[in-house]
């Protein structure tokens, strides 16, 4: 006997969260192949997880849209543990450079540095692939918690793994074309 939609199971809204997910994602892919071909900006190692991150959650979803995966809280459940890593790689990557440990290139339009941009998208990403993983259904707690388990496992060992930064080159301009460490005339 199934449930009926009630506001304590709000599964009518979970249908939902698949295009946004997806719209997101492919949004994410597509703004960081424009920061890296269009815009010339140079990844750093940070750079490299956030983006090949969100390539994987894309390519989660349109491989499980095209297998006609049901029910699609198991699709958001196998996204969720890259999103959340990259959502806490991106955090990181933002609070480097907040604490001034890095300094970023803009990103897309001026609008924040690209690390920033990332973390926005992130969020949205992560808030999407949740609720879908949830679809407003108690029994899809458990692996709803362990994709979040794994994707804080994945953020930190993907952080543990980067590699000091290399020594500040100059750049034309107040932003480098690469996240590096503030030059030393630049320091507070």
């Amino acid at each position: 006997m199934s449930q009926q939609p009630t506001p304590a199971h709000p599964e009518c809204c979970s249908g939902l969260m698949l295009p946004a997910a997806l719209f997101i994602a492919a949004a994410g892919t597509a703004g960081s192949l424009w920061l890296s071909l269009g815009m010339q900006l140079k990844p750093c190692p940070l750079c490299y997880y956030q983006r090949a991150l969100v390539i994987c959650v894309l390519a989660i979803y349109v491989v499980g849209v095209l297998a006609r995966v049901k029910p699609q809280s198991v699709l958001h459940a196998l996204a969720l543990p890259a999103a959340g890593a990259g959502l806490g790689i991106a955090a990181w990557h933002v609070y480097l450079e907040a604490i001034g440990k890095l300094v970023c290139p803009r990103g897309i339009g001026g609008l924040g540095s690209a690390p920033q941009q990332s973390l926005a998208m992130y969020a949205l990403l992560a808030i999407a692939v949740l609720c879908g993983a949830l679809g407003g259904a108690s029994r899809r707690v458990v692996p709803a918690a362990a994709g979040v388990l794994l994707a804080g496992l994945m953020a930190w060992g993907m952080i543990k793994a980067v590699p000091p930064p290399a020594p500040p080159q100059p750049y034309p301009g107040d932003r480098p074309p690469v996240c590096q460490p503030p030059l030393p005339s630049r320091a507070t």
